[in-house]
């Protein structure tokens, strides 16, 4: 990898090394923000996409991993960790507890770890595709080492 990678970026790869992760940051040619850019510039279903959405759980961070055709039902995933409601965090919410901007949170390299849910219908996918830290990064992997990258629990979220 080239050594004029963004910080982010670069701090993501070494994680992913450390862990001994499969996949490593690649840098596409286009901003992601979304699963629809994301999916088109990989050549992969949308669903294959690990969206990483950061929510305020009253107050604390929630990392929900979902598939990119899913939508996140609120309600539902409030009942499922006990909290009254859950909030979609602000940038500045999502910047203080992951260091990292919206459009490209990876799903770890958080300042401190964040409670993650892992969307099931990820399964289905034998490649999944996450955001590497910047809206220009992502890395590969497989639902099984999702979980284990993120000390997520399997959640249906939909």
């Amino acid at each position: 990898m080239s050594e004029k990678l963004h910080p982010n970026i670069a701090h993501i790869a070494a994680i992913l090394r450390e862990m001994g992760a499969t996949g490593e940051p690649v840098v596409l040619g286009e901003s992601a923000p979304t699963a629809a850019t994301a999916a088109a510039q990989l050549g992969c279903e949308v669903g294959a996409i690990a969206n990483s959405l950061i929510f305020n759980a009253e107050g604390a961070p929630l990392l929900v991993l979902t598939s990119g055709a899913h939508r996140v039902n609120t309600d539902l995933v409030a009942t499922t960790i006990g909290v009254a409601k859950l909030r979609r965090a602000t940038p500045e919410f999502v910047r203080e507890h992951t260091g990292q901007p919206i459009g490209g949170v990876a799903p770890l390299g958080h300042p401190a770890p964040v409670r993650t849910l892992v969307d099931t219908w990820l399964a289905k996918h034998p490649t999944i595709w996450a955001a590497a830290g910047h809206p220009h990064a992502v890395f590969s992997t497989t639902y099984d080492e999702l979980l284990k990258l993120t000390d997520g629990t399997p959640t249906e979220v939909e």
